[in-house]
């Protein structure tokens, strides 16, 4: 019999094992050309490789081996997925509902326009030392692949409009004799040096939180659409133990009521 739930489970898992060994080949490519924008997530899409792998595996063996203890573990495995895919949506949409307070007309960020616990985890000693590490270390501003260039150069590569500082060339801007315009610490941080620039600003701050924001708030829909797939290969996973059954049951009584070639 020809078992459509087995074949569509089969089929999803043979894709997602072919995800899972790119994965592990982007984890192995990071790990061998290190950078300080990659390496954080070359850990993470090992282990989620490793995983996806296994219950690739398992949900092949069950499906198209008709081994329902293979099925068994891949539907647990899945529906603790698809849990915290629930929780980390919930999560995420808590992170994200930061609410501006700080907006001068100036489209620029602060930091306090972020959510509580984004700001706790990004703008502390240690993550803020290896984002900078990342934004120091590409050769030129203006060419940070993270996010729309001019956010960052308003944010990180420039000091803040509300200073006053006179632009003498690309690279270098001129203090106002007197003092700054404004009473800022930012104004204070600026240093015309290219390893130093506006990175310890705290509306570069901003910027970086603005665009891991925006990021989040974009991985929030995706994790929708794969709650939608992994309930949907749950369904079918549950249909196809109940094939896996029949099949068997048809074997100890070949002569059984049902005469369907295609099952659902």
């Amino acid at each position: 019999m020809l078992r459509i739930s087995n074949t569509l489970v089969g089929t999803l898992n043979i894709l997602t094992l072919l995800l899972s060994l790119s994965a592990l080949g982007g984890s192995a490519y990071i790990h061998f050309h290190k950078t300080d924008c990659l390496k954080v997530l070359m850990y993470p899409l090992l282990f989620g490789a490793v995983f996806i792998f296994v219950v690739s595996v398992l949900g092949i063996t069950g499906s198209m081996f008709r081994i329902n203890e293979a099925l068994y573990a891949y539907l647990l495995a899945t529906f603790f997925i698809i849990l915290g895919f629930m929780l980390f949506t919930v999560f995420a949409l808590f992170v994200t509902n930061g609410q501006k307070v700080s907006d001068k007309g100036t489209g620029e960020h602060r930091v306090a326009d972020f959510s509580l616990w984004l700001q706790q985890y990004v703008i502390n000693d240690k993550n803020w030392d290896d984002i900078k590490s990342c934004l120091v270390g590409v050769d030129n501003a203006t060419e940070i692949p993270v996010a729309p260039v001019e956010d960052y150069n308003v944010g990180c590569c420039k000091p803040p409009l509300q200073c006053g500082f006179t632009m003498k060339n690309a690279t270098f801007w001129e203090i106002p004799k007197t003092a700054p315009l404004v009473n800022d610490t930012d104004c204070r941080t600026w240093k015309n040096r290219q390893d130093k620039l506006c990175y310890d600003c705290n509306s570069c701050k901003g910027e970086v939180l603005a665009n891991i924001r925006n990021q989040w708030r974009y991985l929030t829909i995706f994790n929708v659409c794969v709650l939608i797939l992994l309930t949907s290969i749950y369904v079918l996973g549950c249909y196809a133990i109940r094939n896996n059954r029949k099949d068997q049951h048809l074997e100890y009584h070949p002569y059984g009521t049902t005469h369907n070639n295609i099952v659902i």
